[in-house]
């Protein structure tokens, strides 16, 4: 080869590269894929359009020590403290990681608090036995024990559990298993039998903290978890949605307000954690209802903010200061008032607290309380919840009729007394 023949050859070669390179950025300037074009890259990338990204709980994973806040009420309520090197799972990292329509992520930062709780007390057992006593025998009624099992959540690093009042009601043990197979014993730090809350205690180190979150903010449709102990078996998770909010007049407890859900709810879920989809408490399971008539999916919990007032009423004062006047109101209907002789329907006193502000202030039985504070009342439960809602020691003002006459009084709302309690 000559050397003007490899001048040649090197020409063409130095040619086509400039030329390519040429078309790269030509395309690279026009090609609607480009960042910010319109036209979004291949959905091998990343298909939003087609597949929304599910909401998932975004976990907070740091290489050094970190504290985790609970919000209960104003107050910011220590967690955890986790340190360590990052987690080998890169979906505890990164929820979009996740399997599509995963809640793996909520799960995982939430189902740890969650607790079973167990408790057993002496019961009286059907028949007797005979004891001998000197002289003779005598029959003693025969005594058993009673277990019964539930859940609970663990709300600050301090050790203190939200469950159901009824769930630990005349326990004379109670104590409780987390889910990283740790137990300990547990004592009341209070009830409110009112709401079917309790506040549990136990002494543990590095505990891990449910982070509470807003029940005012759900609405009808939103996905929620159950997180708790059904029939024994520990930190099972069931799924559904929000199916109603503010539920009231079932029967369950003396104020309700409770987040109604077709997530599934057994025997041992009570006191357990009903969460969102980013892992945040939104209410305490309570109750299932109709399943004596063979319904499904009609479970209640306690919303959260409830359990906020509740908590830090019981943790300042050990108990509930709620407003009294010392009345017993009935629902009565237009069909239920004419059968009984009654002049009209609607939410009736039906008895009075001796000693009472009620009696004091000249109201009677059958009496019917229309207004509360100017404010037309709706229901038993309804006005019983705003004289409640009063601080004692302020009033109240009371408007109704007396037979067929007109009243209102001002009354001095007051804490009530232990036997009214």
């Amino acid at each position: 080869m000559t050397i003007s023949t490899l001048r040649r050859n090197m020409a063409f070669v130095a040619g086509s590269v400039l030329a390519g390179v040429a078309i790269a950025l030509l395309v690279n300037h026009l090609w609607p894929w480009r960042d910010g074009a319109a036209g979004a890259q291949p959905a091998a990338v990343g298909a939003a359009d087609e597949a929304p990204v599910p909401l998932v709980a975004p976990t907070m994973v740091a290489p050094q020590s970190t504290t985790v806040a609970a919000r209960v009420d104003d107050a910011l309520v220590p967690g955890t403290t986790t340190s360590g090197p990052m987690p080998a799972d890169a979906t505890a990292m990164d929820p979009l990681l996740a399997p599509i329509g995963s809640y793996a992520p909520a799960v995982r930062v939430s189902a740890p608090a969650v607790v079973s709780v167990y408790t057993q007390r002496k019961v009286l057992l059907p028949g007797t036995q005979l004891e001998p006593v000197p002289g003779g025998v005598r029959r003693r009624q025969r005594e058993g024990l009673q277990q019964t099992l539930g859940s609970g959540v663990i709300v600050d690093a301090q050790g203190h559990i939200i469950t159901n009042e009824h769930v630990i009601k005349e326990a004379d043990e109670i104590n409780v298993q987390l889910a990283d197979g740790r137990s300990a014993a547990a004592r009341i730090v209070g009830t409110d039998p009112d709401t079917d809350i309790a506040v549990l205690k136990i002494d543990l180190p590095h505990l891990p903290v449910m982070t509470l979150g807003r029940s005012d903010r759900l609405a009808v449709g939103d996905t929620v978890l159950a997180i708790g102990n059904p029939l024994g078996l520990s930190q099972t998770v069931t799924h559904g949605i929000v199916s109603a909010t503010g539920r009231a007049q079932l029967g369950v407890a003396t104020f309700e307000d409770f987040i109604q859900t077709d997530a599934a709810i057994n025997a041992g879920n009570s006191g357990g954690a009903l969460v969102n989809a980013r892992g945040e408490l939104i209410g305490i399971n309570t109750a299932v209802l109709g399943k004596d008539l063979g319904a499904d999916g009609l479970g209640v919990a306690i919303p959260v903010d409830l359990v906020r007032g509740v908590m830090r009423e019981i943790l300042q004062h050990g108990r509930v200061v709620r407003g009294w006047i010392g009345i017993a109101l009935a629902d009565i209907s237009d069909v239920d008032a004419r059968q009984v002789g009654l002049p009209y329907a609607g939410v009736l006193i039906w008895g009075l607290h001796p000693d009472s502000p009620a009696l004091k202030a000249g109201l009677m039985r059958f009496d019917k309380i229309e207004t509360i504070d100017d404010q037309p009342v709706r229901n038993r439960q309804d006005t019983l919840a705003r004289i409640a809602s009063r601080k004692p020691g302020t009033s109240v003002k009371i408007t109704g009729l007396q037979g067929k006459q007109h009243f209102s009084v001002d009354l001095k709302v007051i804490e009530p007394p232990p036997l009214a309690q």
